[in-house]
């Protein structure tokens, strides 16, 4: 899951006219044509991919400014992060020449260059350009386009495309070409350990490194069958969790969004096992998480896996979520809601998946108390328009990021309700 997932952003660059070290800046934040698992629609992203078996490749990161600074990870073919990228990260915010090796390099890295070691070929960014208090998302995009990326012994000038307008579909297909990107991804890495008795299994559906893959239609057929049922299992997974630690606040309905391993990393491979289902779920979900999960990261998500009573949220039907009134956030908060198909953006005639303090603070609603009242279905709530976000009939799945949390948030003594249902 966590490789074939990763391995979409290959499709979705070549879709936009892009390749190895294209670098894809948004010039505005997320609309549904970025057809992400579970992209924020608040800071606009920048991205690109790369082949190492080509030869070393240099990211040069710019130093943060009085405009904007770059957050994000750095993943192998894994989606495991080689290296976090910004304040935080391997450049502290200074910037600097990144020289991304390939497994098995043994040259001599030039002096000036942050050398980070690859273990897969394939290499995949995606930072967030994010703008300072006095600054415009324009400035943050042309702070994002200092970016530069090449093959060290082929500096060629930094290729920019800019997707913002354009479908940019990464997500995985859950058919027989899910299979076909297995291949093609073992067909270049390098098989590890612990992949050997999956590759061997794979080997008997004739995916093997440096073969073709061809199978006939019964085998296609048996193919397509297996993802589905995988997709559903994964799906009721994520819905019903096992793991009652995922609960944020007892008898509430609101779930963990960023459940980590128990080394709070996000590899899931642990001395005497690798929990593969919960390693699939993970990344089932999502893409690109940092290395570690702090005790009290700057952005945690909240999933609204029901309603007040209980229920799985239904296609068609109209809900409401109050975030009460001073809440114990730093920054801001923000309500998306995704299709619970896909887990991307709803394509709707508003183009508008999310609501935020940030953005759109100004112009939502507040309640007498002080609280704001935001209502998500087919159509808005008369008077209620600034408040709502369109599903377009899709089943909903509400997220709530908090950027910024508090020790309240943090600590859990502050609540917020469930989600419930209007009609």
């Amino acid at each position: 899951m966590p490789a074939v997932a990763i391995y979409g952003f290959t499709h979705a660059t070549a879709g936009v006219g892009g390749g190895n070290n294209t670098v894809l800046a948004f010039s505005k934040p997320a609309t549904p044509k970025a057809e992400l698992l579970t992209a924020n629609n608040v800071t606009p992203y920048l991205s690109s991919l790369t082949d190492l078996s080509k030869g070393p490749v240099v990211v040069e990161v710019p130093e943060a400014t009085d405009k904007a600074s770059l957050y994000g990870q750095i993943v192998d073919h894994w989606q495991l992060s080689i290296a976090d990228v910004g304040p935080s990260g391997i450049d502290k915010g200074k910037g600097g020449k990144i020289l991304l090796t390939p497994p098995g390099y043994a040259k001599q890295v030039p002096s000036g260059y942050i050398e980070v070691k690859s273990p897969s070929y394939r290499v995949y960014f995606a930072f967030r350009s994010i703008k300072s208090e006095t600054a415009t998302t324009a400035d943050a995009y042309a702070y994002a386009k200092t970016l530069k990326m090449y093959y060290l012994d082929d500096p060629k000038e930094t290729q920019f495309i800019d997707p913002s307008d354009m479908r940019y579909s990464s997500l995985p297909h859950y058919d027989e070409r899910w299979f076909e990107d297995v291949h093609a991804i073992f067909s270049l890495e390098d098989v590890k350990e612990h992949d050997k008795l999956m590759m061997g299994m794979l080997a008997s559906l004739g995916i093997e490194k440096g073969k073709p893959y061809n199978p006939d239609e019964k085998s296609r057929k048996a193919m397509r069958q297996a993802v589905t049922d995988a997709y559903f299992y994964m799906q009721k997974r994520i819905l019903h969790s096992a793991d009652t630690s995922r609960t944020w606040w007892k008898g509430k309905h609101w779930g963990n969004g960023m459940f980590a391993d128990i080394n709070s990393g996000f590899s899931f491979i642990y001395d005497d096992l690798i929990d593969i289902d919960t390693r699939a779920e993970r990344y089932f979900v999502g893409t690109y998480y940092p290395q570690k999960l702090g005790p009290q990261p700057a952005t945690q998500y909240l999933f609204a896996l029901a309603d007040a009573d209980g229920n799985e949220l239904e296609a068609g039907k109209t809900y409401s979520f109050t975030m009460p009134a001073n809440p114990p956030i730093e920054q801001f908060w923000s309500l998306i809601i995704y299709d619970l198909e896909t887990w991307a953006f709803i394509y709707t005639p508003e183009n508008l998946p999310g609501l935020s303090s940030a953005n759109d603070g100004e112009t939502m609603q507040k309640n007498k108390d002080g609280s704001t009242t935001l209502y998500f279905g087919p159509k808005a709530p008369k008077g209620q328009e600034s408040n709502w976000i369109p599903t377009g009939g899709k089943k909903p799945f509400p997220v709530l990021r908090v950027y910024g949390g508090t020790e309240k948030f943090w600590d859990k003594s502050w609540t917020m309700p469930d989600v419930e249902l209007v009609k």
